[in-house]
């Protein structure tokens, strides 16, 4: 089978090859997926660039890719919950990442049927950015009225969790750049902050959430903008205690500047480590299908331009998800 695999760490152009690969073998609780669609995330490209090879240890050349819908093709004998030819999607577990391919083997339990009303493209669009945007809403309790600020409106998780928190009945504010303000409007953000014209902790006060979606400084000026006992939710921030310990992260300590901040505020600190989940998954399908979430797609490329693609995403430009189609 065809499929884009690592080749070496270093530049996207230098480290990518689409190779022809073994197809996968299946266990007794796998399913063999046709992809039928892919997304790129920017995990992805960290991992190619080398940035996280001492936390996910890789045996190279492997295939790349976490998120994926297509048709089960093949199914292990203790596979009793979906059958041949069911349309699925999915985001992998780490130990069989290798989406952007022709064929993928996929543990059961992280398996969902797709959104009946979506394209393979779209929703291919939806498992990794959409389970780490209710993720790390949910682990603050996110509640109807609820005000919440949401860094990089524009953004894969950023344009799902505008819409997530919408469907929870809160009050969103979102920041972006100003050629994307229309576009994120249009997503149901009630208050749309351009960061090249506006501040956004002039603006955005007294929340109830702050979704970090940036890290760095940001994380830090997240309790300027939350009220005394509010929630900073973050993706990129450092681990708090309970998270650092999913990590395997003996005796950590939380940052001091960070203690100090969440001590000062009486607030609630959580990172999130996104973790693949099919229930989550049927959650989202049926949000996409009664209309409150619409999967968000910047560009689609075709397999043989996969390194593109991943040129491309790597830019930090794109406006939603970009999918490789196998269709």
């Amino acid at each position: 089978m065809k499929a884009l695999q690592i080749l070496k760490y270093g530049a996207i152009k230098d480290g990518l090859s689409i190779n022809e690969a073994q197809k996968p073998s299946i266990q007794p609780m796998d399913v063999l997926v046709q992809v039928k669609a892919a997304a790129l995330n920017p995990i992805d490209y960290k991992i190619i660039q080398g940035h996280l090879k001492d936390m996910i240890s890789l045996k190279l050349p492997t295939t790349i890719g976490y998120d994926v819908s297509g048709v089960i093709v093949e199914k292990g004998s203790k596979v009793a919950n979906f059958k041949i030819g069911d349309e699925v999607y999915s985001r992998v577990p780490q130990e069989q990442m290798g989406t952007v391919a022709e064929y993928v083997a996929i543990d059961v339990n992280y398996v969902a049927k797709k959104p009946v009303n979506s394209s393979f493209e779209e929703a291919a669009a939806l498992p990794l950015a959409g389970l780490t945007a209710l993720q790390a809403l949910e682990r603050v309790g996110i509640k109807k009225d609820y005000r919440i600020l949401i860094h990089a409106g524009s953004g894969g998780v950023g344009s799902f969790a505008i819409q997530y928190a919408k469907a929870k009945g809160a009050i969103v504010y979102t920041t972006t750049s100003t050629k994307n303000v229309d576009w994120v409007k249009a997503l149901g953000a009630d208050r749309i902050i351009d960061y090249k014209t506006e501040d956004y902790k002039e603006v955005a006060n007294n929340l109830d959430i702050v979704f970090d979606t940036l890290g760095n400084d940001y994380t830090l000026d997240a309790f300027k903008c939350i009220k005394d006992g509010g929630s900073v939710t973050s993706i990129v921030g450092p681990p708090d205690e309970e998270t650092a310990q999913q990590m395997g992260m003996t005796d950590y300590a939380l940052p001091e500047k960070l203690a100090q901040l969440i001590e000062q505020k009486s607030a609630t600190y959580k990172l999130t480590w996104m973790q693949p989940n099919a229930v989550q998954l049927n959650t989202i399908a049926a949000l996409v299908d009664a209309g409150d979430i619409k999967p968000i797609i910047d560009l689609i490329y075709p397999l043989e331009d996969a390194v593109a693609a991943y040129e491309y995403l790597a830019e930090g430009s794109a406006k939603g998800k970009v999918i490789i189609s196998l269709i």
